[in-house]
């Protein structure tokens, strides 16, 4: 299961509000990078019928059905670091990361 912080769930709510609509967060993976693979994060407006659709906090968060074998335990966090800010993951299945931390391998 992949569950997501309530600093997170705000953070998605006030951009889904200001976007005007959408279901949830679509949280997935891709190729890429050194590593292997990355996040992909974008708003989902109609969910695909094989997606995972978990709802914490009043947001909803898609996962495809692909990159759940990737994700499954993985907490998402949006945090603010001095002058960056963005969304962090703790996933439990990272096995290496590249050096700059933008991709990573299972």
């Amino acid at each position: 299961m992949i569950t997501i912080t309530q600093n997170a769930a705000a953070h998605v709510q006030a951009a889904i509000t200001n976007r005007g609509k959408g279901l949830g967060l679509r949280l997935g993976t891709k190729t890429s990078g050194c590593s292997g693979l990355s996040y992909v994060i974008e708003f989902c407006d109609v969910p695909n019928e094989d997606d995972t659709i978990i709802e914490q906090h009043g947001v909803k968060v898609i996962i495809n059905a692909k990159s759940m074998i990737f994700l499954d335990g993985t907490e998402v966090d949006y945090v603010r670091k001095g002058l960056s800010e963005g969304f962090e993951f703790s996933n439990p299945n990272i096995r290496g990361e590249c050096g700059c931390g933008e991709s990573f391998t299972v």
